[in-house]
């Protein structure tokens, strides 16, 4: 799991809220956060390995999607995997070398090697989920402009500037404030442990508020977009507008679910820790309460690697194709393999299909059609059935409007 307690865990004098929890039956805590870690794991690696037939060989063969968001969707899946990696080799050594462990909470200047792998271990951890947290936020943004403006190659290279620098700032920022003057002799008081706190559920909460308005203002945009296409929102367009409401949703839902219950522990311990006494039998309710929170966080939060997944892609099956794959043919030409088997293997109305599909293509790369097209289709991305149907409204439309310079072409050809 991620919570800051685990990084306040590393000082030998600790406060007292932050050993309740960690105290209370570590193995147990090892072994949830293994199992879930590991399974979380296996399944996102096999959600994102292409598939023989799977729900998006279809989609990517009738649109290519925008470079940044699909890629944020790729990124966001490597940080939560590393995460999970991380949880994995912390519980492992918490369960295999349990004296190890127990040696962080003795201050011993001439042995710091189990405070260097808890700090390390807790930092990659917080580190890999803080910048997926920066990277989800990213991508509410960048949905946002692809379909309002733009959105290409040239804004990845900012998303990874904004969230890497600011992950490894505040990760590092916090880390200092937390163990000053040193790792084993940490300078108790709030005013040390609530920079780290502040800087591990700052992109947590930025998430929780923004991203709802992002999606929210996003699917505004897109059911304008999708009336303006031909000037009517039939049947086709409302179900398209609610499937991506849905994938907002769902993206926002399993958020909640995995991070949720982080802050409404930090705030058990955060009123326990303003105690004078932790273990008073008023407080029993409150002690209760923040044993099952840090369980379920223990389960919950690497789950969001494969959950993460889920609401993205949907379930892709597990028939895993590792083959490699053939070179893609060029964009120009791979309208002719789209076209119905009526033309047959004549060379005169293949020409001219080459020909319509290249000026088809001109025409797109000229004006918006075909970053609205994109737009769509990257927010649709998981409905085999909203992207084609795009495509080929987009493509009969684009046919009838070069369909008078395919005629002059056959003629030519003919003569």
């Amino acid at each position: 799991m991620a919570s800051p307690r685990l990084e306040t865990f590393c000082c030998p004098n600790r406060d007292a809220a932050t050993d309740f929890v960690v105290s209370f039956q570590p193995a147990l805590f090892g072994a949830l956060g293994l199992g879930s870690a590991s399974l979380s794991l296996v399944f996102a690696v096999l959600q994102i390995l292409p598939k023989r037939r799977g729900y998006r060989r279809l989609g990517q063969s009738a649109l290519p999607r925008p470079a940044s968001s699909s890629r944020i969707l790729f990124i966001i899946s490597v940080c939560d995997l590393l995460g999970c990696a991380g949880i994995i080799v912390r519980s492992s050594v918490w369960l295999g070398l349990p004296n190890f462990i127990d040696g962080i909470s003795v201050a011993n200047g001439t042995y710091a090697w189990p405070q260097v792998f808890c700090v390390g271990s807790a930092m990659w951890i917080q580190l890999f989920f803080s910048a997926s947290f920066w990277w989800t936020f990213c991508y509410a943004v960048d949905v946002f402009l692809v379909v309002k403006t733009s959105a290409g190659i040239s804004t990845i290279i900012l998303y990874h500037m904004i969230t890497w620098g600011l992950a490894v700032l505040l990760c590092v920022e916090g880390v200092a404030m937390l163990y000053y003057p040193s790792i084993s002799d940490c300078e108790q008081g709030l005013q040390h442990a609530i920079p780290h706190y502040v800087t591990t559920y700052a992109p947590m909460l930025l998430v929780l508020v923004a991203n709802p308005v992002f999606f929210s203002r996003t699917v505004s945009a897109v059911t304008s977009l999708l009336k303006g296409r031909q000037g009517i929102y039939t049947e086709n367009e409302r179900r398209l507008a609610n499937e991506i409401k849905i994938r907002f949703f769902k993206i926002m839902l399993v958020f909640c679910i995995c991070w949720v219950p982080n802050i409404i522990n930090e705030s058990l311990l955060f009123y326990l820790e303003m105690q004078t006494d932790i273990d008073a039998t008023a407080l029993r309710d409150i002690r209760n309460a923040a044993l099952i929170t840090w369980f379920i966080m223990g389960i919950l939060n690497p789950m969001q690697a494969f959950l993460n997944t889920l609401a993205f892609h949907g379930w892709t099956g597990l028939d895993v194709d590792l083959r490699p794959r053939p070179r893609r043919e060029l964009p120009w030409d791979s309208a002719s393999t789209s076209v119905p088997n009526a033309a047959g293997n004549n060379p005169l109305v293949g020409t001219t299909l080459l020909y319509q599909s290249h000026v088809q293509e001109a025409k797109k790369n000229a004006g918006n059609g075909q970053q609205h097209s994109d737009a769509i289709s990257v927010l649709s991305e998981g409905s085999e059935s909203s992207t084609v149907e795009i495509h080929i409204s987009s493509e009969l439309r684009d046919y009838e409007d070069v369909d008078a310079d395919g005629e002059s072409m056959e003629s030519s050809v003919r003569h």
